[in-house]
């Protein structure tokens, strides 16, 4: 007969498997089978080996195919494949693009001293020069309500006549175009040809042999929400930066995943913002290290679920309080659905977001059991009922006081200094109830991390820590370090990632009181057992 399997073994058995599918899938693309004997017929071989003189030209028009005439921007007559460059060119708009319009980019990589709509060989790619987004609103002091408006909100409520348009996407300037070419020597056999390659790939007769065309790629995910400009109708020029470099097959075939699956992402809903956030994660950080990302990501993902399912099942069978601080409970529970509202008002990734606002049910579910509330329905009227506390319990209440007085002369003072603070010097995007309450965010977020304190002051009394949720607290700890990789990552609000360094020094002292205090085996751990409780010999013991 099998033994039962845990649902946390049979979890992390699925997790196991699902990152060895990933290393395998990763492994697919980055990996190319080369064209073993390049004599046969079937196979590609780059036109790039035959040393030709190259340009790069880039056209700018109305329409992606060019319908309404075209303009060139740029043009590097003596274009090197293998010498990477970056240009600044001053780009006129057209009349129609500066009323809410779009301008498209032409690239060609063709034969030098021919016009590449002539030349037979040449490459082209098209994209997109706007983007469509909503602009950020003005931001406002909430003590003399005063706007202060950027310039080019300053253009923009000028030319519209009032405010109307903040609420609409209004057309965007992409001021970088970064372009790249593979330059390896690459032999492609047409039977193991790479789907995502395919689509770039042009080839041409050459005699006997198949040649293909330099595979031009523009880089998409460089297009990030920071480097957007408001287009307006005083906009008559705007500068573009033309950045390229040389790419390798093996990121060419990842950076086209990863393009195609931010697409993806935004037709199901994800705003520019939001993929700006993925964006971020393959731009501005090393591959080595983004390979790592992806592990420690997944790794986060599996001890957030562990975390939230053995938090839960301690909750759940959770009876007495004694030596847990109710009112550390409940302050984790505000401080929580603070920390989600202040998110939520600063635009936060979602993948930030939805953990929050997960975390923030469980929190108020556990408030509910600490006080043991029970709430009864009288029509649409709740009523709540609190249970009693015995003298275990009291006792920890006591304690819980205590440290919540002392903690008070330290808190308080800081709570109502950063929201002081908050309110004279910073500004704010709109003028909402919520709005009102950002200050006082501002401070409790800031310092709020002292509210845990409490919970080691009532451990100190009671000499013991055997009362605390120690799986699902160290899965949580893990995370906390996991956070601290994220925070250099992620855009988030500085007060979070501070919040992500401020909970390992929480950590490490609760380790210690671990260390400090050693479990008694012969008190009852939070499931009612007692680990010195051995199985005793089924039967009788033979006498001799």
């Amino acid at each position: 007969m099998f033994q039962k399997t845990s649902f946390t073994t049979l979890i992390v058995g699925v997790f196991v498997v699902y990152v060895l599918h990933t290393c395998w899938v990763m492994y697919g693309i980055v990996y190319t089978k080369p064209c073993e004997n390049p004599k046969f017929d079937n196979c590609l071989k780059p036109y790039l080996a035959g040393k030709t003189r190259l340009q790069l030209s880039i056209y700018t028009a109305l329409r992606p195919n060019a319908d309404g005439g075209h303009t060139l921007i740029h043009k590097e007559e003596n274009f090197d494949v293998e010498s990477k460059f970056e240009r600044i060119v001053n780009v006129s708009l057209p009349k129609k693009t500066r009323k809410n319009g779009t301008l498209y980019a032409m690239v060609f990589v063709h034969q030098a001293g021919m016009s590449p709509w002539q030349d037979p060989r040449q490459v082209h790619l098209v994209t997109q020069l706007t983007t469509y987004m909503i602009p950020k609103p003005l931001e406002v002091s909430l003590i003399s309500g005063e706007e202060a408006p950027k310039p080019e909100q300053l253009k923009r409520k000028t030319s519209t006549g009032g405010d109307s348009a903040v609420d609409r996407p209004v057309s965007h300037w992409r001021s970088r175009l970064t372009l790249n070419v593979v330059s390896e020597d690459f032999v492609f056999d047409r039977d193991f040809l790479p789907s995502d390659v395919h689509r770039y790939l042009k080839v041409f007769q050459n005699g006997k042999k198949m040649v293909y065309l330099p595979l031009l790629f523009v880089d998409e995910l460089s297009n990030r929400v920071k480097d957007l400009m408001e287009i307006n109708s005083t906009s008559i020029e705007l500068p573009l930066t033309i950045s390229y470099d040389t790419i390798s097959l093996g990121k060419l075939r990842f950076w086209i995943h990863m393009q195609d699956a931010v697409y993806s992402l935004q037709q199901f809903g994800f705003t520019e913002k939001d993929a700006d956030e993925i964006k971020g994660i393959f731009v501005d950080t090393n591959l080595y290290l983004l390979a790592l990302t992806f592990f420690v990501a997944a790794f986060h993902l599996l001890f957030d679920f562990l975390a939230f399912k053995n938090d839960i099942s301690f909750w759940k069978q959770k009876k007495s309080m004694v030596g847990m601080s109710s009112k550390a409970v409940l302050w984790r529970c505000f401080s929580t659905i603070v920390i989600f509202m202040y998110l939520f008002d600063e635009q936060t990734s979602l993948l930030v977001l939805i953990p929050a606002g997960i975390g923030s049910l469980i929190e108020v579910w556990k408030v509910k059991k600490a006080f043991k509330i029970q709430i009864i329905w009288k029509g649409v009227r709740p009523t709540f009922i609190f249970g009693k506390s015995d003298e275990s319990e009291r006792r920890t209440e006591e304690y819980d006081t205590l440290a919540m007085k002392y903690l008070s002369y330290l808190l308080y003072p800081m709570c109502i200094g950063g929201a002081v603070y908050a309110l004279v010097f910073l500004r704010y995007k709109r003028f909402t109830l919520l709005t009102l309450m950002v200050p006082f965010l501002t401070g409790v977020y800031a310092f709020g991390f002292l509210f845990m304190l409490p919970q080691l002051f009532v451990n100190y009394k009671f000499k013991s820590v055997a009362h605390l949720p120690w799986k699902a607290f160290m899965y949580k700890a893990f995370n906390t370090f996991i956070d601290d990789i994220f925070a250099f990552i992620i855009t988030m609000p500085t007060s979070h990632r501070l919040a992500c360094f401020r909970d390992d020094v929480v950590f490490l002292v609760y380790l210690y009181q671990r260390w400090l205090y050693p479990v008694d085996k012969t008190r009852m751990n939070e499931y009612g057992l007692s680990y010195d409780e051995e199985e005793k010999p089924k039967g009788k013991a033979h006498e001799d």
